[in-house]
């Protein structure tokens, strides 16, 4: 393998624990195995809810690392799910913490969705968002862009 090679892999998981650091400060749980199952949840309820196209653009934007974990296990001709409900998409990412349950799901998706709405384009984002049902809508923040910042 190059060494341009390796420098990608690096960087990727540089990228992945940035987000990961993000999102497990953001929810103040100091488990970090644990905010990577979370973003990993509300990113495959997100991709199963979004047509082809919608979830092809969202994967094209995450870090090569989570790009794999947000195609795993997918079926694309299954897919979107339907019904589209709020509760349905909370019920989803909750499956991946019956052992551990979160207190808060609503919270905890909110926060993984506002990771989303930093790193994400902001055109992507507001795309996204807007293709969800009403519904679901609600969790996601309005994409925003703070003054100076990089994104990713």
């Amino acid at each position: 393998m190059s060494a341009l090679g390796i420098a990608s892999f690096e960087h990727t998981v540089q990228l992945t624990h940035i987000w990961i650091n993000e999102l497990d400060a953001s929810l103040k749980w100091n488990n970090k195995p644990r905010a990577y199952r979370l973003l990993k949840a509300v990113l495959h309820a997100l991709r199963d809810r979004l047509q082809l196209n919608d979830a092809v653009s969202v994967g094209a934007e995450l870090p090569e690392l989570l790009r794999g974990a947000y195609y795993e296990q997918w079926r694309p001709g299954k897919h979107p799910v339907k019904p589209r409900s709020k509760q349905e998409f909370l019920d989803q990412v909750s499956e991946s913490f019956q052992r551990d349950p979160l207190e808060h799901p609503g919270q905890a998706v909110m926060a993984v969705l506002e990771l989303l709405s930093k790193k994400l384009a902001v055109g992507e984002s507001k795309d996204i968002r807007h293709a969800l049902s009403e519904d679901i809508r609600t969790l996601w923040p309005e994409p925003y862009v703070e003054a100076g910042a990089v994104r990713r």
